[in-house]
């Protein structure tokens, strides 16, 4: 049976039959953020189901497929959606596509995703870098057999890695200079990932609170973790899709996700876009 590994390096030399593309820079748009593809200058289409062992996004807002081409002169790989553990996926399907991208050539990983605030000044609609992360979702996406050969520099790989900067306070600083430069407020916070597919209840927020934390959503973590033991450098922007249960008297529906996400696309698209020249090159 092929290991992880193994399945990784077919996917890869699948999508280099497709594209002599190499990109330095991978990125993971979450629910609401899938138009931000349509950034790429010459792009290269690749479904994801065409892909060897690539999982299947199936959640609305999650187009499923891999872009790769270049914005601002930067040869990047944009994933339109991702794949939730709630949807049934182990761990490692979950976080196969960051093991994808890494192999592929990208040594940054900007991870997004829809978010709920939880502080009552990060309001609805707001970008907030992410500063750290609560994994409170079960498990870890480092599970199992070590394996070195997914590293991408020197010194990555190690069966124990360090996460104490597990987003990067350059790219952290890049991204709220920028912000700045473009006129609007972009604040740091702690993203807190649960399991789901369910919300929150209005107790869970509080203790999440009291934890620390600023947002909270279902994604993100995992791909990190991973990032991180292959040595790739990542930056993480949650888009506030709502406020989390408690904070607000309103209820909470998907359809409100993808709704603030057209909202502030042109927002979010000109921050990202404005970005991802100024990533130095590893």
């Amino acid at each position: 049976m092929p290991t992880l590994y193994d399945q990784a390096q077919s996917a890869v030399d699948y999508l280099r039959s497709q594209t002599s593309i190499s990109p330095r820079v991978g990125i993971i748009l979450g629910s609401g953020l899938g138009s931000f593809a349509s950034q790429v200058a010459d792009p290269v289409i690749v479904p994801y189901a065409a892909i060897p062992h690539f999982p299947q996004s199936t959640v609305v807002g999650h187009s499923g497929q891999l872009v790769l081409g270049s914005i601002g002169g930067v040869p990047v790989a944009v994933m339109q959606g991702r794949v939730h553990a709630y949807e049934g996926y182990p761990i490692a399907e979950v976080t196969f596509p960051a093991r994808v991208l890494g192999l592929l050539g990208c040594t940054t990983l900007i991870v997004t995703n829809a978010a709920g605030g939880i502080r009552p000044d990060i309001p609805q609609g707001s970008l907030v870098v992410i500063s750290d992360h609560i994994n409170l979702t079960g498990t870890n996406a480092a599970l199992g057999p070590n394996e070195p050969r997914f590293a991408v520099v020197p010194g990555a790989g190690q069966r124990f890695f360090d996460m104490s900067t597990a987003y990067s306070p350059a790219l952290r600083n890049i991204a709220m200079q920028e912000a700045t430069r473009q006129g609007f407020a972009l604040t740091e916070g702690v993203y807190l990932a649960v399991l789901g597919p369910s919300f929150e209840t209005p107790a869970e927020i509080r203790a999440f609170r009291t934890l620390g934390a600023d947002l909270v959503g279902m994604s993100t973590v995992h791909e990190v973790i991973v990032a991180r033991h292959m040595g790739i450098s990542v930056l993480g922007i949650s888009l506030v899709t709502n406020m989390a249960a408690g904070v607000t008297n309103e209820t909470i529906h998907h359809e409100d996700v993808i709704e603030i996400g057209r909202r502030v696309e042109r927002q979010f698209t000109s921050l990202l876009t404005s970005i991802l020249p100024q990533i130095p090159a590893v």
